[in-house]
């Protein structure tokens, strides 16, 4: 660092800095003022929309409770066009989803898990787990094993075993025991804790041994 041998020189010095870099250092200095209160509204909006979003689903659940099947539609509808950066617009469509499940609207429920499926969330794997169901339940055993060959398998990492399972009772369904013994086997191995899949594999290898025994 440069020496000055008085302090009229060292004020002589900082004139010079100002006058050449002051301008830049204010437009510095207001850029990052600027930044941090852009940063601290937008923290203090998003937590004033999640809490706004949350007192709209807890009135969802209430009108589910009370089967309300109309009022949950138009209070999903409020949260995915409002609140649609929230995650509880997506909880909302999988509520209302079930709704229509329990309801007996297959074809609706179908919709609306497909265009989750779309969406970027952690949730969208939990909406095409439900999707494959519903295909497996109404004999689309061809589209459910379509939708799982079409999931990233970085993506779906914590539900891989989920969908092993799945892929199992769609080959069951289509009577290719064998892909389906083998998918059933390769959750076990991976630790899979569901509390059917044994029974599942119990199941595909009772004629074997019924017959080996013979």
């Amino acid at each position: 660092m440069e020496l000055y041998e008085t302090e009229e020189q060292q004020v002589e010095a900082l004139q010079k800095w100002w006058k050449e870099n002051g301008t830049a250092a204010m437009v510095g200095l207001g850029i990052a003022i600027a930044a941090i209160l852009g940063w601290n509204y937008w923290l203090d909006y998003k937590k004033e929309q999640t809490g706004k979003a949350s007192a709209v689903y807890d009135q969802l659940l209430k009108d589910v409770n009370e089967n309300k099947i109309a009022e949950v539609d138009t209070v999903a509808k409020k949260l995915k066009t409002e609140f649609s950066s929230t995650e509880y617009a997506i909880y909302s469509v999988l509520m209302q989803a079930k709704m229509k499940v329990d309801a007996g609207d297959l074809a609706g429920a179908k919709g609306l898990l497909q265009d989750l499926t779309n969406q970027s969330s952690d949730l969208n794997q939990l909406a095409k787990l439900r999707l494959v169901r519903l295909f497996l339940a109404t004999g689309e055993y061809e589209k459910g094993l379509q939708l799982i060959g079409e999931v990233d398998p970085k993506a779906a990492a914590g539900f891989s075993d989920n969908y092993d399972e799945l892929v199992g009772d769609l080959y069951v369904a289509l009577d290719r025991i064998d892909e389906a013994r083998t998918s059933y086997e390769k959750a076990l191995r991976n630790g899979y804790q569901s509390p059917l899949l044994q029974f599942k594999l119990d199941d595909l290898t009772a004629p074997e041994k019924l017959e080996a025994t013979k």
